[in-house]
C-alpha cells in the first residue's frame, strides 16, 4: 500500500489537535482532584465502585438488622398458656404429664412447648428470684402468644392455721421486701415524707409500694398489690375440694394430717429465703399472708403490666421459721411440688376457654 505523504499544512493542524488534546487532558485531571464533582461527573467508574462498595456494606447492615428484629418476634403464634416452676424439683410432674413436646432455648431458658391437659401450654423454669422470675416470664411474653399464666411450686407457709403439705392459692400478692430502710432517730425510725406511704416496719424495714410507670402518665403508678385473675381463682375454687393431695414423702414416711387446698387471701414475695419465726409473725401480722416465696408478685407484676390474667399455686415445703425442729423444705420440697402441680393439673382441666 503506497501512503501519500502529508503535506505542511497537515502536519500543523494535526499537532495543534494534539496539543489542545493534551492541555485537556491535563485541566480534566486538575479539575478532577482539586474541585468538587458536579452531579454529571458523580457516576464515573470509581465513583460507581465506591458507591457499589457503599452499597454492599450499608446491605450486609440491613441483612444482620432484620435478623435480630426477628430473632426479637414472637416465635409461635399459636395462643398459650405460661406454666412456670422456679427449679426443676417443681416442674418434674408437670414435665412427665405433658403430650406432643418439642424444645426451644432462648436466652439460656428452655422452653417447653406441647399439651398439658388438652392445653396448649409452654412450660419453663424462672430460676430462683425476683429477678430471674421477672427476667423469664418477660421473654415467654415476648416470644410465645401467651394468654394466661400460671405459676406452680413450694413457698412457707405464714399463716399459723397451715401446715406443711397444704397448697395455698393467694388472690392477690405483693412485693413485700421493696422497702425503706429508715433512718434511726432517738429511739425510733424516719422515713422521709416525700416518699409516700408505707407498711407498718420490722425494724428499720419499711415496706413501699412498687413504682409502674405507663405511657403517657408523667409520675408511676404506686402499688402494693397485684391481683389474681377472678375467673382463674374461681377456677381453681371449684375444684378445690376434689382433690386429693399427697400426705406421704414414701410408704411408711407421712405428714401428722391431710393436706388442703386453700383459696383466697394474701401471698407475699421477696429475695429473702424466711426461715425465722419473729419475722415470720411479722409478715402474717403486716400483710395477712398465707405464704412467701421468692417469684409469685414479680410473676403478678409482669403478668399486670402486659394485661395478661395471672394465678399462683403454692405447697407448702415448710413453716418459714414455724417449724418444730429444723426446716423441713429440704425433706418434703418433692410432695410440696407434687401437690402443687396436682392442683394445676386439674385446674388446667377445668379451665373455661
Amino acid at each position: 500500500m503506497v501512503h501519500a505523504e502529508a503535506s505542511p499544512l497537515e502536519h500543523n493542524v494535526r499537532a495543534s489537535t494534539s496539543c489542545r488534546q493534551q492541555v485537556d487532558l491535563k485541566s480534566r485531571r486538575a479539575t478532577d482532584y482539586n474541585t468538587p464533582l458536579l452531579k454529571s461527573d458523580r457516576l464515573t467508574a470509581p465513583n460507581r465502585r465506591r458507591a457499589m462498595r457503599f452499597a454492599a456494606i450499608v446491605a450486609v447492615f440491613l441483612s444482620q438488622l432484620m435478623d435480630y428484629a426477628a430473632s426479637a418476634k414472637q416465635t409461635d403464634r399459636t395462643p398459650r398458656i405460661a406454666v412456670i416452676c422456679a427449679y426443676s424439683p417443681e416442674w418434674l410432674a408437670l414435665k412427665s404429664a405433658m403430650s406432643e413436646v418439642r424444645t426451644e432455648i432462648i436466652a439460656d431458658t428452655t422452653y417447653i412447648i406441647g399439651k398439658l391437659e388438652n392445653r396448649e401450654v409452654v412450660l419453663f423454669l424462672s430460676g430462683v428470684s425476683m429477678v430471674n422470675a421477672a427476667m423469664t416470664t418477660q421473654g415467654a411474653i415476648d416470644h410465645f402468644k401467651i394468654t394466661r399464666i400460671v405459676f406452680s411450686g413450694i413457698a412457707g407457709g405464714i399463716n399459723p392455721s397451715l401446715s406443711a403439705g397444704d397448697v395455698v392459692v393467694a388472690d392477690r400478692w405483693f412485693e413485700y421486701l421493696e422497702s425503706v430502710f429508715a433512718r434511726k432517730t432517738g429511739t425510733g425510725w424516719s422515713v422521709p415524707d416525700w416518699l409516700g406511704k408505707t407498711k407498718p416496719n420490722y425494724g428499720m424495714i419499711f415496706p413501699y409500694a412498687v413504682g409502674i410507670a405507663h405511657p403517657g402518665q408523667s409520675k408511676p403508678e404506686k402499688r402494693f398489690w397485684f391481683d389474681v385473675d377472678p375467673s382463674m381463682l374461681e377456677a381453681a375454687r371449684s375444684v378445690a375440694a376434689k382433690i386429693e393431695l399427697r400426705a406421704c414423702i414414701k410408704k411408711d414416711v407421712c405428714l401428722g394430717h391431710t393436706p388442703r387446698v386453700v383459696i383466697g387471701g394474701a401471698g407475699v414475695s421477696g429475695p429473702a429465703f424466711v426461715d425465722n419465726a419473729d419475722f415470720r409473725t411479722w409478715i402474717y401480722d403486716t400483710f395477712k399472708a398465707n405464704s412467701v416465696d421468692n417469684e409469685s408478685a414479680a410473676v403478678a407484676h409482669v403478668a399486670y403490666s402486659n394485661h395478661i390474667p395471672f394465678i399462683a399455686f403454692r405447697g407448702l415445703s415448710d413453716l418459714a421459721g414455724g417449724d418444730i425442729g429444723e426446716n423441713t423444705e429440704d425433706a418434703l420440697e418433692s410432695l410440696a411440688s407434687d401437690n402443687s402441680a396436682a392442683v394445676v393439673e386439674v385446674f388446667l382441666h377445668a379451665l373455661p376457654n
